[in-house]
């Protein structure tokens, strides 16, 4: 039987269906890299909280999670190369794998990458204006201090709430400027995006690279390393490599992960490519370089700049054992450093140089979050449009303005994100959203095999070696294990918040496809995922994705019991 080998550039799919607009190829893969260079920016948002929670490994944390991310890339950059006319990053193009399996599993792919890159925009935000607010008040100002309580979100977790502060008003005025830079289209947005990034990445190659060349990197507060631990009193001790030590490191391998992986968003932008056969691998494997070495000077440097830290408040409970006051630390075990408002400040005192250098090196971190929220906007409101063409979202985000840019999608980006920066715990939402990420990355590194099996005679622009496929379907295992094991210890329920989050995907689906468009796709959508009966094209994975299913569903459920919180 003669096979035809399938080259999806030739095909003139438009990528858009019957819309009057698309989105237009202007960039090249530096375009991409620029815009995906916000993604460095990622670590300034858990490296306080990973560092607190996980003691001295948590250098060694961070080089761990980023290997594992860079590995994973190249099955993303493969199954991206077969799609080269459609927008919406891996999430998309791994949908089309499993939706000849499933109508189901299709738009939850898409919907937990959106939901894993989304909430940057909410915490960049609010960290952007923490800093901010550092920069020009006092921590006691009444600036800082005033709050409006809207509601109280205790059944979820202690001390959840919605609230208006200072940090949202704030917050929310920097992601109107980020959106109003994205409205442009992404040529612009490129362009903006390059200049913030010469800004912006220059104070994170500071931090990372001074303290090496200045010596004050101490090895004795990078080893030994022995997951963290405290005595009865709360002084902080080496802990065991046990199977609570080993919960702590899953937890900040999970955490971690968000940032680190976060690079494939350079794929997002195919669609936009002016030559998608070759710029689609240059951006990714660029951005990857570019975050493996941010991801790993700058944690080993803040860490071994710092310390640990000790006790200095011990905490104080009441007759009945509650707690009234929490003790307090210094290092990074401060609370400021967990909750991220306090990681600029100290980075900046890591230089040196005085209050004024302080404050310039504080406000070009503040660019760096910038960064990271445009290219979290750019990313995710393409997802969203992309999976609206496709008839898996509600068809109005299937629009773009005369810039070619995805205004719908972005104005809801923007208002869900709105809520997010009312809340009063960015940790525990940044915890939420990596359970949806973690749930993405298994889908779609098992996407790329089930591709090879249905598609093998499709063009592969770049096609990984065996080897590297095999790898990125261990990892998709591996992941779905240091999530089950280490989700909660960023707070009890937290898998199961996340899992419930990356659910209400069904009745929106539902809704679409068989209320709104009577149980058939679009026919643009139909043809380019090829799930008709067509020469070439088979279900030729047979039951192995099932089974890849449910081999996930039971590490999920193994790690989590095996878990000591």
């Amino acid at each position: 039987m003669n096979t035809t080998v399938l080259d999806p550039l030739a095909t003139g799919f438009a990528g858009g269906g019957q819309q009057s607009a698309t989105l237009h190829r202007k960039i090249g893969w530096a375009g991409a890299f620029w815009v995906a260079s916000g993604v460095p920016a990622l670590v300034l948002f858990s490296i306080g909280s990973i560092a607190a929670t996980v003691g001295k490994p948590s250098w060694a944390i961070w080089i761990v999670s980023i290997a594992f991310g860079f590995l994973q890339a190249f099955s993303y950059a493969e199954i991206a190369g077969l799609f080269p006319h459609k927008s919406g990053g891996a999430s998309v193009y791994g949908a089309v794998a499993w939706v000849r399996y499933s109508k189901i599993l299709a738009p939850l792919s898409v919907w937990c990458n959106w939901l894993a890159w989304s909430p940057v925009l909410a915490i960049g935000s609010g960290l952007a204006a923490g800093y901010i607010l550092s920069i020009l008040f006092a921590p006691d100002a009444a600036i800082n201090t005033w709050q409006l309580t809207l509601l109280d979100l205790g059944w979820i977790r202690t001390d959840l709430a919605l609230r208006i502060n200072a940090t949202f008003v704030l917050g929310a005025a920097v992601m109107l400027a980020a959106f109003a830079i994205q409205h442009r289209g992404i040529l612009q947005a490129a362009r903006m995006q390059m200049v913030l990034g010469i800004a912006a990445l220059a104070p994170l190659m500071l931090v990372g690279l001074w303290p090496l060349l200045s010596g004050d990197v101490s090895t004795a507060n990078l080893a030994p390393m022995y997951p963290l631990a405290h005595d009865a009193s709360g002084a902080v001790i080496d802990g065991a490599w046990d199977m609570s030590g080993l919960t702590l490191i899953a937890g900040g391998l999970f955490i971690a992960a968000w940032s680190t992986y976060g690079f494939e968003t350079a794929v997002c932008y195919t669609r936009e490519f002016r030559n998608p056969r070759t710029d689609t691998f240059k951006a990714i494997l660029y951005s990857g370089l570019l975050c493996i070495f941010v991801f790993t000077v700058v944690p080993l440097t803040f860490q071994g700049t710092l310390g640990l830290g000790q006790l200095v408040t011990p905490e104080v409970t009441d007759a009945e054992g509650n707690v009234v006051s929490a003790a307090v630390y210094d290092g990074i075990l401060a609370p400021e450093i967990y909750s991220g408002m306090g990681v600029a400040q100290a980075m900046a005192h890591m230089i040196g140089g005085g209050a004024m250098v302080e404050r310039v090196l504080m406000a070009m971190l503040v660019l760096a979050l910038v960064l990271s929220i445009m290219t979290s906007m750019a990313g995710s409101s393409r997802t969203l449009y992309q999976a609206s063409v496709d008839g898996w979202l509600p068809k109005y985000l299937s629009h773009v303005n005369r810039n070619g840019a995805p205004t719908p999608a972005m104005w809801t980006d923007l208002g869900f994100n709105l809520l997010l920066l009312m809340m009063s715990d960015y940790i525990f939402v940044l915890a939420i959203s990596n359970v949806c990420y973690v749930l993405f990355n298994f889908l779609n590194l098992n996407a790329a095999w089930i591709h090879r099996l249905d598609r093998p005679n499709w063009a592969r622009p770049f096609k990984a070696p065996n080897w590297l496929l095999a790898v990125g379907t261990v990892l998709a295992f591996c992941n779905m294990w240091l999530m089950g094991m280490g989700a909660d210890i960023w707070g009890a329920g937290t898998l199961v918040s996340g899992l419930v989050m990356a659910a209400s995907i069904v009745p929106v689906f539902l809704f679409r496809h068989y209320i709104t468009d009577k149980g058939k796709f679009p026919a643009a959508m139909i043809e380019d995922m090829h799930l008709g009966a067509e020469e070439g094209v088979r279900n030729r994975a047979g039951i192995l994705p099932y089974l890849t299913l449910a081999g996930g569903a039971a590490v999920v459920y193994i790690a989590h019991s095996v878990a000591v919180l």
